[in-house]
C-alpha cells in the first residue's frame, strides 16, 4: 500500500514537470486568440525557443542568458506572426503553421552547422541548467502523514520555471479579467469595431497580445531544453503547442480550465512513463504506445470539437480593416 501510495505521487510529482511548457504555451495562446488573432505557430515559438536557450547556455554557460534569448527569439516569431496577420491583414492559420515549418527546419540547420552534432545541441552541465530546488521545511514535512509527504514529494523538488508557469494561472486570470488591457483585449476580441470607436488602438492590443504570447512561449522553450532537459534535441517539443492549443480551446479560452486540461495532458504523458514494462494482471504487460497515444488522441478529440460546445472570440482569426468615411 505504501509502495502504491509513494508511485501515484510521484506520478503525479511527473505531471507537473510535463505540463509545464503546456500550461505556458495555453495561456499564450489565450493572450493572442483573445485579441482576435489564432495562433496555431505556439509549436514553432516553443521550438525555436529551445534552440535559442540550449544553444546561448551551451556557449555562455548561463542558463538565464539563454533564457533572456529564447524570449526574444520567441517575441521576435511572434510580431512576425502579427507583422503578417495585423499589419498586412495575411491568413493566421497560415501564418502560425509558417512559423512552425521555419522553426522546424531552422533549428535542425543551425544545430548540425555550429555544434556538428546532428542538430542537437551540446549536453548542459548541471550549473548551466535550471536545477530543482527543495521548498522550506520539504525533508522535515516528509514525516508528516499525507499531507507533509505530499509536499515533499509533489509541491517541493522542481525547478522555478514549473513554479512560474503555476503562477501564470491566476496572473493570467487577473489581467484578463481584472484590469483595463485585460477588458480591451476582450472587446478587441469580440468586437474591434467597438473598440475603435473608443479611440482605443486594434493594432496596438493586437501587438501587445502577440508579444506576451510570444514571451511565454520564450519560457516554456527555455524550460524543454535548459530545465526539463540538458540539451536541444530535433523537433523536441513534438506537438506541444497543438497539445497546449487544444487544452486552451477545451478551457473554453479561460485560464484554469485551461491548466486542468494541461494536467490531464501532462497526467496521461508522465503515466505512461511509469507504466513502462509494469505486468497488470489478466492484461500483462501494459501497451505502453497505448498511453503515450493518447494526449494525441485526446487532442484531436478535443480540437474536433467532440467534447461540448466551445465558442471561440467573434472576431478571432478576422483581420481587421479599419473604415474610413
Amino acid at each position: 500500500m505504501e509502495e502504491s501510495y509513494l508511485l501515484v505521487l510521484l506520478t503525479l510529482d511527473a505531471t507537473l514537470r510535463v505540463a509545464t511548457p503546456l500550461i505556458l504555451a495555453a495561456m499564450a495562446g489565450l493572450f493572442a486568440e483573445r485579441s482576435g488573432v489564432i495562433d496555431i505557430g505556439l509549436e514553432g515559438k516553443m521550438l525555436a525557443a529551445a534552440f535559442a536557450a540550449a544553444a546561448t547556455a551551451a556557449a555562455t554557460g548561463s542558463a538565464w542568458a539563454g533564457l533572456a534569448v529564447a524570449i526574444l527569439v520567441s517575441v521576435a516569431l511572434a510580431l512576425l506572426h502579427g507583422f503578417a496577420c495585423i499589419t498586412h491583414r495575411g491568413n493566421q492559420v497560415v501564418s502560425g503553421v509558417a512559423i512552425n515549418v521555419i522553426a522546424s527546419g531552422l533549428t535542425v540547420v543551425l544545430g548540425i552547422a555550429w555544434f556538428h552534432q546532428g542538430g542537437r545541441t551540446p549536453t548542459l552541465d548541471a550549473e548551466f541548467r535550471f536545477t530543482e530546488h527543495a521548498l522550506p521545511f520539504a525533508e522535515a514535512a516528509r514525516s508528516i502523514p499525507v499531507l507533509g509527504t505530499i509536499y515533499a514529494e509533489v509541491i517541493s523538488g522542481h525547478n522555478f520555471l514549473v513554479y512560474l508557469a503555476l503562477a501564470m494561472v491566476p496572473l493570467t486570470w487577473w489581467v484578463v479579467y481584472r484590469t483595463r488591457f485585460g477588458l480591451r483585449l476582450r472587446a478587441v476580441g469580440e468586437n474591434p469595431a467597438a473598440v475603435d470607436t473608443a479611440g482605443i488602438s486594434v493594432t496596438g492590443l493586437r501587438y501587445s497580445a502577440m508579444a506576451i504570447a510570444g514571451l511565454l512561449c520564450g519560457i516554456a522553450g527555455a524550460y524543454l531544453s535548459t530545465a526539463h532537459s540538458a540539451a536541444f534535441v530535433r523537433d523536441m517539443t513534438a506537438g506541444k503547442g497543438y497539445m497546449a492549443l487544444a487544452a486552451m480551446i477545451f478551457g473554453k479560452w479561460k485560464p484554469v480550465p485551461a491548466l486542468f486540461a494541461c494536467l490531464l495532458f501532462g497526467f496521461l504523458d508522465a503515466l505512461a512513463v511509469r507504466l513502462q514494462g509494469v505486468e497488470i494482471p489478466v492484461i500483462g504487460v501494459f501497451p505502453v504506445q497505448l498511453i503515450q497515444a493518447l494526449p494525441y488522441i485526446l487532442t484531436v478529440v478535443l480540437l474536433a470539437g467532440f467534447i461540448g460546445k466551445a465558442v471561440a472570440p467573434k472576431a478571432s482569426g478576422t483581420p481587421y480593416v479599419k473604415e474610413r468615411t
